[in-house]
C-alpha cells in the first residue's frame, strides 16, 4: 500500500472508527469495483485532500455537510455528520448549519438534511424528542 493510501485509511478509521477501518481495508484489498472506489477515497478525498493543512477537520466537516446539503447527498450526509461529531462539532453547530443551508439551497433540502440530523442525532441519543417534519406531518 502506498503512503498515501494508507495514510488515508489511517484517518478513515479515525474518523469513523476502527470497525469501519477494517472494512474500509478489506475493500481496498477486494480488488474490482468497489476496491477502485475505496482506492479513490483512500488516496484522493482522505488521503490528499482531509489529511491537508489549512483547515482543522471540524472545519472540513462543516465545508462537507454544507456541500452534501446543496447536493442533497441523503446517505452521504449522514457519515459527514457522524464524522462531524467525532470531529469535534457539536449538535448546535451543526443545527446552525441546516439553518444556515435553507436561504442559499432551499427549504426541500433543508427540510431533507434536518431529517438525516435527527436521524442521526437519535443515534448518538442527542436528540430524543425533536419530530422530522414528515413525522409531525408537514410532509
Amino acid at each position: 500500500m502506498n503512503e498515501v493510501r494508507e495514510q488515508g485509511a489511517k484517518l478513515f478509521g479515525e474518523i469513523m472508527g476502527a470497525e469501519r477501518e477494517v472494512e474500509f481495508r478489506k475493500g481496498l484489498e477486494a480488488g474490482g469495483f468497489a476496491g477502485a472506489m475505496t482506492a479513490l477515497a483512500a488516496e484522493f478525498a482522505f488521503g490528499s485532500v482531509w489529511t491537508r493543512p489549512g483547515l482543522e477537520r471540524k472545519q472540513r466537516s462543516l465545508v462537507v455537510i454544507g456541500m452534501l446539503i446543496a447536493q442533497r447527498q441523503i446517505l452521504e450526509l449522514k457519515n459527514h455528520l457522524r464524522i462531524g461529531l467525532t470531529n469535534g462539532l457539536t449538535k448546535q453547530e451543526i443545527e446552525e448549519a441546516v439553518l444556515q443551508s435553507v436561504p442559499y439551497c432551499g427549504f426541500p433540502a433543508s427540510a431533507s438534511a434536518s431529517a438525516a440530523m435527527l436521524e442521526v442525532f437519535r443515534e448518538r441519543g442527542l436528540d430524543t424528542v425533536s419530530k422530522t417534519a414528515e413525522e409531525r406531518g408537514l410532509l
